[in-house]
């Protein structure tokens, strides 16, 4: 595998917790002057579970300070946003719950909002709609439900149950009406919440799919580009499907995928996939926008169509979250 290197080095600040992260997310800002980061951790001396608020200075060497609140259940997913002037944190666990938390500005508390047991088995994955409260939850038991977070109520209503014939394991929202899942076979599904019954399309690619026993981990769509799903799962393969091109995808990485793909960023799982806000959509033309992957194998790395991948950092460890702060896309938080 041939990795690029960038010609100068990121800056990077390491921050041990001295327990399990699952996941990161940052939080919608607070103030103008400080950043917050929500943390899916676990513990694994005392076997307990938590979210964790930390509030990163802006000074050159950041400090934390958090705030806590444990969780019967080890996190499989987390997405936060803002909502009546506050941020929500919406978070699913291996057990098959969901959880809705608000915190509060004033001292970064953690208060329970809703909890519900949507799944009977692992709950795979949460997405919010960006600047909403509609969360779609999807399941290995093959179930897609959307919640919605109302005055007074949490409304729940189950979109599709394929009565675990079929396991989802990533979601994303397209637009307030669209979104798009993941799961096994390297499968994607398209779905309008105004056109029930089941998706309205579906992703089919000889090339792809007879890799048969990969999976989709994650999902990301661009707000400037709806139409197009970029995907990234089992053994370095990372796609993205035009909804206007179903039977061409274009192949970014993947181990043996053949010609078109200049190198695989990694031969493991790729676990998590956003594309680098930091680029603006009218620089790169038609081309796919960067894309941002972390992996199994401790890559954080920077995927660009037709060229080499451009290596950020290597740890020994699995790398198995990221988020990219949104008010300041060149700055990235990863475990």
């Amino acid at each position: 595998m041939a990795i690029a290197q960038l010609p100068e080095s990121p800056k990077i600040h390491k921050l041990p917790l001295y327990k399990y992260v699952d996941a990161v997310r940052w939080l919608p800002p607070i103030s103008a002057l400080d950043r917050h980061a929500v943390i899916a951790s676990f513990d694994s001396d005392s076997g307990s579970p938590a979210i964790e608020i930390h509030s990163i200075s802006p000074s050159k060497t950041p400090t934390l300070a958090s705030a806590y609140a444990p969780l019967s259940s080890r996190i499989s997913s987390l997405k936060s946003t803002s909502f009546a002037h506050r941020p929500v944190i919406a978070a699913s666990t291996h057990l098959g719950s969901f959880h809705i938390m608000a915190v509060d500005p004033a001292d970064l508390s953690i208060e329970p909002v809703a909890e519900e047991e949507l799944h009977s088995g692992g709950a795979s994955c949460v997405d919010l709609v960006d600047g909403g409260v509609d969360c779609v939850s999807v399941g290995e038991d093959g179930r897609v439900n959307l919640v919605s977070l109302g005055e007074a109520q949490l409304k729940k209503a189950r979109v599709f149950d394929a009565n675990g014939l079929v396991s989802y394991t990533a979601a994303r929202w397209a637009s307030p009406s669209e979104f798009a899942t993941g799961g096994y076979g390297f499968s994607l599904h398209w779905w309008d919440r105004r056109k029930p019954g089941g998706p309205v399309s579906q992703f089919k690619c000889d090339r792809v799919h007879e890799k048969a026993s990969g999976i989709v981990h994650s999902i990301d769509i661009h707000p400037s580009r709806k139409h197009t799903c970029l995907a990234g799962g089992s053994a370095g393969t990372i796609f993205a499907w035009d909804l206007r091109r179903q039977q061409q995808p274009i192949i970014l990485s993947g181990v043996g995928m053949g010609e078109g793909v200049t190198s695989s960023v990694s031969e493991s799982e790729i676990w998590e996939i956003q594309y680098d806000r930091s680029i603006s959509p009218s620089n790169v033309g038609t081309r796919m926008l960067p894309v941002m992957i972390c992996s199994e194998d401790g890559i954080l790395a920077v995927v660009k169509e037709g060229e080499e991948p451009v290596e950020l950092l290597a740890e020994p460890c699995a790398i198995n979250s990221f988020d990219i702060d949104r008010q300041n896309p060149s700055v990235r938080g990863n475990l």
